[in-house]
């Protein structure tokens, strides 16, 4: 199930509400009827509540943390995704996510950030916060792109570049 904010609390009800129709009266065209006016009436309410967000409640959105990802972008996008690691001249640095694919048929170089989801996957992934071999590895990407005559998608989500001393 979803983590829910609390200003989604209805969204939530009403959800929930529609997955037990659902899994109560399979194959019973007035349960269909029903599960279609709640999802009618879910799609309005999700309309009502994030078109009259507070900044605190934008905030929790971006920082929420099961937002799609890069990565979860490109399984859906991009499914022949090739990663390709390193900016070869130092090392790979694993907050920068990209490499080539296919979109639609067409080919295309794919860069972008990668936070992580579990506390272990964002240490590795330095909290999406970039190194200077990652921005070199976008860079080299982008070279790669230009040689290829191939577009360029970014998925930027980043708190910002590593403070470090060592960056």
């Amino acid at each position: 199930m979803t983590d829910y904010l609390e200003f989604e609390k209805p969204l939530m009800e009403l959800e929930s509400k529609i997955e037990r129709i659902r899994a109560l009266s399979k194959d019973q065209p007035k349960a269909q009827e029903e599960i279609q006016k709640l999802q009618k009436r879910s799609h309005q309410i999700q309309r009502e509540i994030y078109s009259r967000l507070t900044p605190i409640q934008t905030l929790q959105i971006a920082r929420h943390a099961n937002r799609p990802t890069t990565l979860d972008y490109l399984g859906f996008l991009i499914p022949d995704f090739l990663e390709l690691h390193g900016d070869r001249a130092f090392a790979d640095d694993p907050a920068i996510v990209g490499g080539i694919g296919r979109l639609d048929g067409s080919p295309v170089v794919v860069i972008g950030h990668q936070k992580g989801r579990t506390v272990k996957e964002r240490v590795k992934r330095n909290f999406g916060m970039p190194h200077p071999e990652g921005y070199r590895k976008a860079q080299r990407l982008m070279q790669l792109a230009e040689r290829m005559g191939r577009p360029i998608i970014t998925f930027i989500d980043t708190p910002g570049a590593y403070p470090g001393i060592e960056a």
